[in-house]
C-alpha cells in the first residue's frame, strides 16, 4: 500500500478521518518539529523497529544505505522513494532510486539488516516558518524588494 491510500482507514467513518473543529482553529495549529536524522543508525530488534524507521526512512529527504542480512552483508544507497506494506515483513517490500544510477530495485523488510540515514537531508531547515523567520529578519535590517532564494542543492 503507498500514496493517498496508506493513511485511509476504512474501518472508521468518513468524518472520523477529518478533523471536527473549524478552519478558523486549523489556522493556529501549531506545526511541529522536525528531527534532523542525517547520520542516524537506528537498531532495528524487532518487526515494530523495522516498520517504524522504514516509515521515517520514507518521510526523509536524502539517501539512505540499507544493509542487507545476506551472506556479506551487501549495502545499498539510495532515495526511498516507495513502501509497500503487507501483512508480514517478507511481503513488504521498500523501493530506492539509487545514488549512482536509475535503477529502482525492490527490497522485502525481511531482508533489511539496518538502515542509516546517510544523505542530506534537503528539507531539513526549509519549512515555511523558516522562510517567514528569514523575510522578518531582512525587513527588520531596512532591506527592500526582500526576495528569498532556495539554497543549491549540491
Amino acid at each position: 500500500m503507498s500514496g493517498r491510500e496508506h493513511g485511509h482507514d476504512p474501518a472508521l467513518p468518513h468524518s472520523a478521518q477529518v478533523p471536527s473543529c473549524g478552519t478558523d482553529e486549523l489556522e493556529v495549529v501549531p506545526g511541529f518539529e522536525r528531527v534532523n536524522l542525517q547520520g542516524w543508525i537506528p537498531q532495528l530488534a524487532t518487526e515494530a523497529d523495522i516498520r517504524a524507521v522504514i516509515e521515517k526512512a520514507f518521510d526523509y529527504r536524502g539517501d539512505v544505505t540499507i544493509t542487507r542480512n545476506d551472506k556479506d552483508g551487501s549495502q545499498i544507497t539510495g532515495y526511498l522513494f516507495d513502501r509497500r506494506i503487507g501483512p508480514t515483513l517478507a511481503t513488504s517490500v521498500v523501493r530506492l532510486i539509487l545514488a549512482i544510477s536509475n535503477d529502482r530495485p525492490s527490497i522485502p523488510y525481511s531482508e533489511i539488516a539496518a538502515i542509516a540515514f546517510t544523505g542530506h537531508d534537503t528539507a531539513a531547515g526549509k519549512s515555511y516558518e523558516a522562510w517567514v523567520k528569514k523575510y522578518w529578519e531582512k525587513r527588520a535590517k531596512g532591506e527592500k524588494n526582500i526576495s528569498i532564494e532556495p539554497e543549491a542543492l549540491e
